[in-house]
């Protein structure tokens, strides 16, 4: 790909997705926030192409998967839902080009690599149906994805971020997809006994913390704060598994020294909505 000006840099984007049901949710204020986020990427953004991140595809504890299709297939991978949930579309298509690049880059860095043929999780079509939705906002660009490692390790998600930044001089724009605050446990106790929607508190504290270690201005400092991030005696109460989050630290390693910004954040019973910004949008 070639490179554009410095003024048309990327921003990087992490955006709380929810799960199969937020399809047919659309009055929940999430549905409505990704939708605005949507038209600022496909308006004002205006990337060629979208490397993503999803907290729904891990790969081996070394190694990270690229998905190098070019025909846009959709993974439906949840079960138990009525039968219309297996029907949603979401048109795309990818780009092996540019998976081959992000190969390359990944390479160079001594990161380990394999290639695949797959579709979309529901950790990306999810919530782009509600960002870029096919008939009032479609995003017609490549999107690649990438899968996590198949571990827990925060520095290596950064790294990887940091391996990819340069993407975003090609008009690349990086999304990780996720959640803030994502405990499905408490979620199913409080929905069994009647308390659902009422936040928990880590469910802002955590957050909190998200937006102060996103913030944090030299990237090397950052990578420490984001680590320490998972640390925070709140962080299992708020994950008890770390794919959710993992993804926000590649994109703030792939943020360089551009900071990161909440754009919105909801706290609702046991998870948080939050979505983030890191850098600033192109000058038009």
């Amino acid at each position: 790909m070639t490179s554009t000006s410095p003024t048309s840099r990327m921003p990087v984007y992490f955006l709380g997705i929810g799960g199969p049901n937020f399809i047919e949710n659309t009055n929940h204020p999430a549905f409505h926030k990704l939708g605005e986020t949507g038209r600022e990427i496909t308006t004002k953004v205006k990337p060629k192409a979208i490397v993503v991140f999803s907290a729904h595809w891990q790969h081996g504890p070394n190694t990270v998967a690229i998905n190098v299709a070019e025909k846009g297939e959709l993974i439906y991978d949840f079960y138990g839902f009525p039968a219309r949930y297996y029907e949603h579309k979401f048109p795309h298509h990818g780009s092996p080009k540019l998976a081959e690049e992000v190969i390359q880059k990944l390479s160079i860095a001594g990161i380990k690599t394999d290639r695949v043929q797959r579709g979309l999780d529901h950790g990306v079509w999810v919530g782009f149906l509600a960002a870029f939705d096919p008939k009032e906002n479609p995003v017609d660009v490549p999107i690649v994805q990438v899968s996590l490692f198949g571990d827990e390790d925060p520095d290596q998600h950064y790294r990887m971020g940091q391996a990819l930044e340069s993407l975003r001089d090609e008009g690349v724009l990086i999304i990780g997809t996720g959640m803030a605050v994502h405990n499905l446990q408490d979620f199913r106790k409080a929905l069994a006994s009647g308390a659902k929607g009422k936040p928990m508190p880590y469910a802002s504290s955590f957050e909190e913390g998200v937006v102060e270690a996103i913030a944090v201005p030299d990237a090397g400092d950052r990578k420490a704060a984001m680590s320490a991030l998972l640390k925070r005696g709140d962080a299992r109460s708020a994950h008890p598994s770390f794919e959710h989050i993992l993804p926000i630290h590649i994109a703030a390693g792939a943020a360089g020294s551009d900071v990161g910004r909440r754009i919105w954040a909801m706290p609702e019973g046991s998870l948080n909505w939050g979505q983030y910004r890191f850098g600033d949008i192109p000058a038009a």
